[in-house]
């Protein structure tokens, strides 16, 4: 019907290409366009002025010789002033970017090791929409956005990278522990050696207190008691101290005991060794 009217629909976001007698006549916008084809006036095709994405996947081999599968999706549209260049000049404009986008990839890629590529890819990114601007914008095209959107390796180098780094991961997680480890080592054996300092401390003043208890106790037992003398008083004390340790002794049922002879008269050999030693180391000091 719109035929014979000589009547043709545009729809919105698209522009017609009017001809006449196979030549280019006009662009046609959106809307109702009269196109009289008792004149030879005919519409050739239609373009859409929307926006449009285009996701190629380039292969290629990184400066380390590792094989890469490169995504970039690319973002682009038809020039309204130059609708007639894109619908002449090119018939698969999409072949065209391809091929735009492996040469430029293909081209960088080769130049960085695999992890650069990962660092670098907004770089290469931004060198494929520059190069593809450049040249589509002469065609009636206008790239608005190029986005690197995945870098796939080879499965098998995914598969060592991912072990080289639960490696390295595991690595510093020991080396974490060691360290742990060695600070409480460390604090451990300050913990001793302050323990047994203070206990030598303890031990030291206990010592100290049992020597004045004793001066003490034979001063005092001798100046009360008249007719003993020093000896008689540490003999007495020794016997004492005897008993008090065979009490101990029967007392535990755990303790390890070493049996030597343990009579009363034993005691009076152990304080005259004593005695006898302590002259003897006397006479040779002076």
């Amino acid at each position: 019907m719109g035929n014979l009217l000589c009547c043709v629909l545009v729809k919105q976001s698209d522009v017609a290409i009017k001809e006449r007698f196979g030549k280019f006549q006009k662009v046609l916008n959106p809307g109702l366009q009269f196109v009289p084809w008792v004149i030879g006036d005919y519409v050739a095709g239609h373009l859409t002025l929307r926006l449009q994405q285009l996701d190629v996947q380039c292969e290629t081999k990184t400066k380390d010789n590792v094989f890469v599968t490169v995504v970039a999706s690319i973002q682009y549209r038809v020039l309204v002033d130059k609708a007639s260049d894109a619908f002449y000049r090119l018939s698969n404009p999409t072949s065209q970017i391809k091929a735009y986008v492996f040469d430029v990839i293909r081209a960088c890629v080769p130049k960085l090791n695999l992890d650069d590529v990962f660092e670098q890819k907004n770089e290469i990114a931004k060198s494929v929409e520059e190069e593809l601007d450049k040249a589509m914008t002469a065609y009636g095209y206008e790239i608005l956005q190029t986005l690197i959107i995945d870098i796939e390796p080879d499965q098998q180098v995914k598969r060592a990278m991912n072990e080289i780094n639960a490696a390295a991961r595991m690595r510093v997680a020991a080396n974490e522990k060691a360290e742990a480890e060695k600070i409480i080592q460390i604090k451990r054996a300050e913990g001793e050696a302050e323990s047994k300092y203070l206990s030598g401390l303890g031990i030291a003043r206990q010592r100290q207190a049992i020597v004045d208890g004793l001066r003490d106790s034979v001063l005092g037992f001798a100046g009360n008691v008249p007719g003993t003398s020093a000896k008689d008083v540490l003999d007495m004390v020794m016997i004492t101290q005897y008993f008090d340790t065979m009490r101990d002794i029967g007392a535990s049922s755990k303790s390890s005991a070493v049996f030597i002879p343990h009579g009363p008269g034993a005691v009076a050999d152990v304080a005259a060794q004593i005695r006898n030693g302590l002259l003897q180391a006397h006479q040779t000091n002076a």
